[in-house]
């Protein structure tokens, strides 16, 4: 008999997929290696070990939550349906010529994206719509008929409708749905006014060609899920998590598929924001290392934080603008190409660089035996002592050390006359750095001082390499939970239900319209609300509203949070106070004199959040018992130094471990380097920190 108290986490990821069951507050967990050609297999696999674990039938499970990057990964590999897009005449060039900016200004030979859409497929109508909403050129029936006779000889699978102001009516676009609907059935349609109603016409054209391009791929992925999940008898309710951190139907995700962009790092965050409100913790820095990626999270006040725009598939690391910009709600992180599988490689300039390129898991790091000869990440880890190659992902992989030196001289050694263990310090050094420096960069970003911020770290490779960060960014804390490996999938289990409608409309605060803000902010929240409903019908639902914000002349605006009240109730007076307000905790003062417009209105419905009981921390008792020692190299002391082994089960409340050691378990390997010491909280937490 299904039962909710039976929940099932999925996270798909670059190497492997973590599946997590939770039965009755209890989890249970396994890693398989992700299947690239048919991704729903290996989730397949990690179910049918899971519920033997847990001793439960698949038929038990009440309910699934998906997280993927699927989606992510189509767009960066360009892998998607034959798209076409119609947009106004005037405007068929716009998602080619982006913003006109240099993201490096001084790259002479700086080369911009390819749109996702040759030239060739992008189709023109004429019509337009002004800025205020109003229909200047009306929509000709006859001439859409032809453009997409047009499309359709070309043999598209899928077509974007991007018209200029749509956000402000979507009346022109609909007609062109109706259309194409009737003149290629089959195909799939997005339109810009439902899959970003937002301006900056850039970024909502790129973001609905991105939906129309991985829509039947995703589609296509999710219906196959659905069947097979229901032929192992898991037939439950299934649904994803956004890359908000809230979590849509299956048919709501076939339907915004662009949405899913950040669902795995999304759940992450969510995990990290959970294990903050537990220990009481206002500042957090969020730190995700699995095989193919690292993602950093700034979490304040148990919020991770969030933007309305996501880049993908950045040309060059940490630069704004070199990437395929995504205009939909999301978690704010960075993202680098430094995972356990990232591939290292000496470049002209005798340089060790590490990503983006990842080995994933097909054919994997040379130490998996599966004919993978470069080395990547886990083999440095795996020659500087980090790893126990016969109890890799719980003993399902069984390492090899001598691959991993070879691939280690052979691409790395023997260009900068290394030894092995030196050509994997300098891999592990570099990668580490590099995701020092991205913490640092979001950091000044936001500005943020991270010396204040405890770092939580999970995912199958953050523990080996959190400890070194930790050294290198000045944090003195750092929190490994329980489950830490497979920590994605277990934030989908902690997600709300939620969903954010978003609408632009430009308003300045000496023109302000009480009665159509209140028109405006009452449609949000019903289109907001009846995502939620159609997934928790029974459930309570609760409104946030934010609006977007910047004084006249500014290129950007800043998110202002409005309570229930202030929002219901809209006033100018209010609004500009709490303007003012996040603008001086941003910049230092307001800005006198100059006047103040809103450009962007959201509403995200969600499920109240779950509760969650505080830990009282227990301090540091006696030592933890350990049987044995391994030789770890500890980059701060510059050599190999003895470790003590010991077993993350055997760590009883309270009880030390002195650094350097090494704390084993079935997903991850926590180091504690020589600087630090851990403690085991009352909720299973190795709780790291800075030696006195």
């Amino acid at each position: 008999m299904k039962a909710k108290s039976v929940r099932l986490g999925v996270d798909i990821g670059g190497t492997f997929t973590d599946v997590v069951l939770e039965k009755d507050g209890e989890i249970t967990s396994t890693k398989v290696l992700t299947t690239y050609d048919a991704p729903e297999r290996a989730i397949i696999d990690g179910i049918a070990q899971v519920c033997r674990k847990a001793e439960v039938e698949p038929g038990e499970i009440g309910q699934i939550i998906h997280g993927t990057t699927l989606a992510t990964n189509a767009l960066i590999e360009r892998r998607g349906a034959k798209t076409a897009l119609i947009t106004t005449e005037g405007f068929r060039d716009v998602i080619e010529m982006r913003t006109e900016s240099r993201f490096e200004q001084y790259d002479l030979n700086l080369l911009l994206p390819e749109p996702l859409l040759p030239r060739y497929m992008r189709f023109t109508v004429k019509e337009r719509v002004s800025a205020t909403g109003e229909t200047l050129i009306p929509l000709d029936r006859a001439e859409v008929e032809e453009v997409v006779e047009r499309i359709a000889r070309t043999g598209a699978e899928s077509v974007a409708v991007g018209l200029i102001h749509s956000y402000l009516d979507g009346a022109h676009e609909r007609m062109i749905r109706d259309v194409v609907a009737e003149k290629m059935p089959g195909a799939a349609i997005s339109l810009s006014s439902e899959v970003s109603p937002q301006m900056r016409e850039y970024e909502r054209f790129n973001t609905v060609v991105a939906n129309a391009f991985i829509k039947p791929l995703m589609k296509s992925y999710l219906d196959r899920l659905a069947d097979r999940l229901r032929a192992e008898g898991a037939d439950c309710d299934v649904f994803l998590i956004h890359s908000g951190g809230g979590i849509i139907s299956l048919e709501d995700a076939a339907e915004f598929p662009v949405r899913l962009v950040e669902s795995g790092p999304a759940g992450g965050a969510v995990f990290a924001a959970h294990i903050a409100a537990r220990y009481g913790l206002d500042k957090v820095l969020s730190f995700d290392m699995g095989g193919t990626t690292a993602k950093i999270c700034l979490i304040k006040n148990q919020t991770p934080k969030t933007s309305r725009v996501f880049e993908v598939a950045r040309t060059y690391r940490f630069k704004k603008g070199s990437g395929m910009p995504i205009s939909i709600p999301v978690i704010d992180m960075v993202e680098i190409g430094a995972g356990g599988g990232s591939l290292a490689h000496v470049d002209a300039l005798r340089q060790i660089r590490v990503g983006p390129e990842s080995a994933g898991s097909e054919p994997g790091p040379a130490c998996y035996g599966r004919d993978g000869e470069r080395p990547a990440v886990t083999d440095a880890d795996l020659v500087l002592g980090k790893l126990d190659p016969d109890n890799f992902a719980g003993g399902s992989i069984r390492l090899h050390a001598d691959r991993s030196r070879a691939a280690l001289t052979g691409h790395i050694g023997e260009r900068l006359e290394m030894d092995a263990a030196e050509a994997a310090f300098g891999v592990a050094e570099v990668v580490d750095e590099n995701m020092a420096n991205a913490a640092r960069v979001h950091a000044v970003e936001n500005g943020e001082d991270l010396s204040g911020y405890t770092m939580i770290a999970f995912g199958g490779a953050a523990p080996l390499h959190a400890g070194r960060l930790c050294e290198k960014l000045g944090v003195s804390r750092m929190l490994v939970p329980e489950g830490a490996g497979v920590g994605s999938a277990i934030g989908f289990l902690r997600a709300p239900f939620s969903f954010e409608a978003n609408r632009s409309v430009f308003m300045r605060l000496d023109a302000f319209e009480p009665a159509r803000i209140t028109a405006l902010l009452d449609e949000l929240t019903e289109e907001a609300t009846s995502f939620v409903r159609s997934c928790a019908p029974e459930s309570e639902i609760l409104s946030e509203y934010k609006v977007y914000m910047r004084y006249s002349g500014q290129g950007w605006e800043i998110p202002v949070t409005l309570t229930r009240e202030q929002a219901t109730n809209p006033d100018a007076e209010v609004f500009l106070a709490r303007f003012e307000e996040d603008y001086t905790k941003l910049f230092g003062r307001p800005v006198t004199g100059m006047a103040v417009e809103i450009t962007v209105w959201s509403v995200n419905a969600t499920t109240p959040p779950e509760n969650v009981a505080r830990v009282e921390t227990a301090e540091r008792a006696d030592r933890a018992p350990s049987d044995a020692t391994r030789p770890i190299f500890d980059a701060a002391e510059g050599g190999f130094v003895d470790a003590a082994l010991v077993d993350r089960d055997r760590i009883g409340t309270g009880q030390a471990v002195d650094g350097p050691a090494a704390i084993t378990e079935t997903e991850t390997t926590v180091i504690v380097p020589s600087s630090r010491y851990a403690i085991r909280q009352p909720d299973g937490c190795i709780d790291m920190r800075e030696k006195e």
